[in-house]
């Protein structure tokens, strides 16, 4: 009660984090049930017939367990590096401008990306990349050179995806690695330049070595949802293709293909139960790593 009492601002500031973590994280975990059930409606979630782990040896029986688990897995940790590289990259550049307008301006511009819906932005991929009438195959068809099929081949997706994920985030990221970068004491640069260090000898001996317990408490966090696909972004910019789908197909997809195609209710929890331990797992590993490395580091 005294520390209620001493710090109750910071817990009046609190409560409406804990209450969405209560509302859309801890009451739909009752849900977990279904995954060992036949739901029906009439039984509803908790007096549906029990089945066991019948959802769970459909789902790698079918032979999607492994495919979406290598696909989820590929992007995200292709997102994660990407995003961390290029966010880093753009506040340092961000940091090293002097000139303040074309700084907002720089600024502005990369983050503009992140209030832009994946509806939106599947809209500008298609009309870019389409075969018969893109903008992309009209400039190539005048330059007399073949036109790109990128929605029948699933090699141009590898670079496509991640390229589209970092276009849209990076601004987001820099914004955090850029509030680190603001943080670091000055005096630190103005010693190195008494010292004669050049620009770049100051951002590699001394921003991006003071960058890095940011970026661990970042990717540590990333890995929590390494398991966790952009399926708005997966399913806006490939829907249903089956012709991408082996290379493209994530968990999330195949959850929502699972209920809204079928109406499985129990085999896309199943899904939703494997991909949640899968992702436990990860950042008790990585967390686990890091604390082997740098106590000091790790997130607990």
């Amino acid at each position: 009660m005294q520390e209620l009492r001493s710090n109750w601002v910071l817990y009046l500031m609190f409560v409406p984090v804990a209450a969405y973590f209560i509302i859309f994280a801890y009451i739909p975990m009752a849900g977990i049930v279904m995954a060992f059930e036949s739901y029906t409606h009439q039984g509803g979630m908790f007096f549906s017939e029990w089945v066991g782990f019948d959802n769970f040896h459909y789902f790698f029986a079918s032979g999607k367990a492994w495919l979406v688990t290598r696909n989820t897995i590929i992007y995200n940790v292709m997102f994660l590096g990407s995003y961390t590289a290029f966010s880093i990259l753009a506040a340092v550049f961000l940091s090293e401008i002097t000139r303040k307008s074309f700084k907002k301006l720089s600024q502005t511009l990369m983050f503009l990306p992140y209030f832009i819906s994946w509806v939106t932005v599947s809209a500008f991929v298609y009309n870019f990349l389409n075969y018969e009438y893109g903008i992309v195959n009209k400039i190539l068809h005048h330059l007399g050179m073949n036109a790109l099929d990128i929605y029948s081949n699933t090699s141009y997706w590898y670079f496509l995806l991640p390229f589209l994920y970092v276009w849209k985030w990076v601004g987001y990221g820099s914004i955090l690695y850029l509030a680190a970068i603001v943080g670091i004491d000055q005096e630190i640069y103005e010693a190195a330049t008494i010292d004669g260090a050049s620009r770049v000898q100051k951002i590699s001996r001394i921003t991006l070595p003071l960058l890095k317990p940011t970026m661990v408490i970042l990717i540590l966090l990333g890995l929590g949802r390494i398991m966790r696909g952009e399926f708005d972004m997966f399913y806006q910019l490939i829907g249903n293709n089956g012709l991408l789908m082996d290379a493209t197909d994530i968990i999330d997809t195949l959850a929502f293909r699972s209920l809204m195609g079928s109406a499985d209710f129990g085999m896309a929890s199943s899904v939703g139960v494997y991909q949640s331990i899968l992702t436990l797992i990860i950042i008790l590993a990585a967390n686990w790593l890091v604390r082997k490395y740098d106590r000091d580091q790790a997130l607990f």
